[in-house]
């Protein structure tokens, strides 16, 4: 049988990547886009490595962007973000990723889905499908595309790029339509076979759930490839997750949650403090004002995702909230320590209400053509 084609552009978002497609350019019947993007990225695959597809192996390479005509007034563009299981035939249409919103401005640009000037600034109004929330992306272009080059340095990217600063307008109740889905800023979840831990449920740009590394019996600076080996850490985060899950309401019990599997994400936090990250350098405690390490779909994340960074700094400005008590700035951007390096964050609430999250990203088209792939 021979192998299908479609039109595809394989793109970085930040310190994600991501196969994209324009929405005219998949089946009509949506019900059949969860087979194409298991074929084309090579999911499910009991090896972990997708060779036979374009993921990654890793849920930061493991995601689908669909990208279309704006569906209401005040956006440019529709997005959709999907993301893949590894080992599983997962495809979760339940979060977004911020990383990878990062490159829908430009891919929108560079596919004529909306004009662009031939120099300048662009600001595209991205409206999120997932979350039904707006993101605006500011970036400059050169010749009608993403420019090229630029001196933004990214931790965890080689090289510098082009700086695209993300603005997460009101980002507050993404999926529970609350801030504070629990009505709390700290609740003492009762999650089976752990007892009752303290957690922060935060709803902002994606639901989070937040608890202190001490409260885990650990420091809060151990890397990815340790908590990878720790299958009692990994055990711990998801109940402490599909618990967290119940208590915002996003799902009706525990089987729900855990098939839910991209949010709520999970994370342990702690105060500023010495850090080592992937890369071999040492982060001083007065280079950040908290520290975070974050699961993402089962796996320890090697930097932040970038709704969860958002909804860390809108968290730290929730008074009595555990990022709250952790964080070093009571105002004005926070730099968040993650095992990559440190990305700055600025997040206003007032009165109980997220205003806004603003982060700073880069993308770049790394591939563009059709992607191959088997008939389901």
């Amino acid at each position: 049988m021979p192998l299908h084609r479609i039109p595809a552009v394989f793109m970085r978002g930040g310190t994600s990547k991501a196969l994209m497609f324009r929405i005219q350019d998949l089946p009509a019947d949506r019900a059949e886009w969860d087979a194409v993007f298991l074929a084309a990225m090579g999911v499910p695959d009991p090896n972990g490595r997708q060779l036979d597809g374009m993921g990654g192996g890793l849920s930061s390479l493991n995601k689908v962007c669909v990208v279309g005509p704006a569906s209401r007034p005040d956006a440019d563009v529709d997005y959709t973000f999907v993301q893949l299981g590894v080992d599983e035939a997962l495809v979760d249409y339940g979060g977004n990723c911020g990383n990878m919103s990062s490159a829908i401005g430009p891919f929108a640009i560079e596919e004529g889905l909306i004009p662009a000037p031939a120099d300048g600034e662009i600001a595209v109004r991205i409206h999120n499908t997932n979350t039904g929330k707006i993101i605006v992306a500011r970036f400059p272009v050169v010749d009608g595309m993403l420019a090229a080059d630029g001196d933004f340095a990214l931790d965890g990217v080689a090289g510098t790029a082009a700086p695209i600063k993300l603005e997460f307008v009101e980002p507050g109740g993404a999926k529970t339509g609350k801030l504070l889905p629990t009505g709390q800023a700290v609740d003492r979840l009762d999650v089976p076979g752990l007892g009752p831990i303290e957690a922060s449920c935060i709803d902002a740009a994606n639901p989070c759930v937040f608890v202190a590394a001490s409260d885990l019996g650990l420091t809060g600076v151990e890397l990815p490839t340790a908590l990878e080996r720790d299958a009692a850490f990994l055990e711990k985060m998801e109940a402490i997750r599909q618990a967290a899950s119940v208590a915002m309401g996003l799902t009706a019990d525990l089987a729900g949650a855990k098939k839910l599997a991209s949010i709520p994400k999970v994370a342990m936090i702690s105060a500023p403090q010495h850090s080592p990250t992937l890369s071999g350098r040492e982060l001083a405690a007065n280079e950040m004002d908290i520290v975070v390490r974050m699961i993402s779909v089962g796996q320890p994340h090697r930097a932040v995702p970038i709704t969860g960074a958002v909804c860390l700094a809108v968290a730290a400005r929730v008074p009595g909230s555990i990022p709250h008590r952790l964080c070093a700035n009571s105002e004005g951007p926070i730099r968040i320590g993650h095992s990559s390096g440190t990305i700055l964050v600025d997040a206003s609430v007032e009165d109980g209400k997220a205003l806004n999250g603003a982060v700073f990203r880069s993308a770049r088209r790394l591939f563009e053509g059709k992607v191959l792939y088997r008939a389901p």
